[in-house]
């Protein structure tokens, strides 16, 4: 194919696995910064993942209800994580949330594992070491509320990976692997109606979440979360990815 008839050249390709967590507040700071998005959605019957790499300039891997170990439900799946691999051997940047961060460590080499029981709704996170001299972390709170929801977690980082934020049930919570390749278990990219919907959802109440007070907290922790998240944004569409 020709780079004129290529839909995906000069575009970072985005793996959407479920319809209800398209890229947000992220793919918004993006385009907004220049940069073309293809959507990928996984969850579609007649979606599949490219052959390629051929004008893919980077990834974004979101976050899905599914575990890495569901390949044999997921056909999409495999060769998801074999195109993760060889964007990461490439030198191409990519991000990774929930699901997408554990598809990455999975993709690398590390491991991911059931947690003692899940983490949902809001949870202090805490910056490690190299997370409070990291560029794209610059300007976070070395202590923040962070909202999560998932009950599978990185618990070996694959080669290369640096572990940059933790929290008490989780201590992978945010990594880098090399030097272009950022992952994040916690939900940074949601806005209010996101998060509110996310505290009503199946795996939330059927594990234990308390809807109401979780949308409680909502209130009480949008503005710094936003804040820092669209701080995070930033970053990550201005050195992550370059122009």
């Amino acid at each position: 194919m020709t780079k004129s008839g290529n839909p995906f050249a000069m575009s970072i390709l985005v793996f959407q696995h479920e319809k209800d967590e398209p890229s947000a507040v992220l793919g918004q700071f993006l385009q907004q910064r220049g940069h073309k998005l293809v959507t990928v959605p996984l969850h579609h019957p007649d979606s599949h993942v490219p052959e390629d790499l051929d004008g893919i300039t980077g990834l974004v891997v979101m976050g899905g209800s599914m575990n890495v170990d569901e390949q044999a439900s997921y056909p999409w799946m495999k060769p998801e994580m074999d195109m993760i691999k060889a964007a990461y051997d490439k030198g191409l940047p990519m991000v990774g949330v929930c699901l997408g961060a554990q598809l990455i460590a999975a993709s690398l080499g590390g491991e991911v594992a059931k947690m003692e029981s899940p983490e949902i709704g809001w949870q202090n996170v805490k910056l490690a070491f190299p997370g409070t001299t990291d560029a794209v972390l610059a300007g976070q709170a070395w202590d923040s509320m962070q909202f999560h929801l998932h009950g599978q977690e990185v618990t070996k980082l694959p080669p290369d990976g640096v572990p940059l934020a933790g929290s008490a049930a989780c201590k992978n919570q945010a990594f880098r692997v090399g030097m272009t390749c950022y992952c994040f278990q916690y939900h940074f990219e949601w806005n209010q109606s996101q998060l509110a919907y996310y505290a009503k959802s199946h795996f939330a109440t059927s594990n234990g979440g308390d809807s109401d007070a979780i949308i409680a907290q909502c209130d009480e922790h949008y503005h710094n979360y936003r804040r820092r998240g669209d701080r995070l944004c930033d970053m990550i569409s201005t050195l992550l990815f370059k122009a």
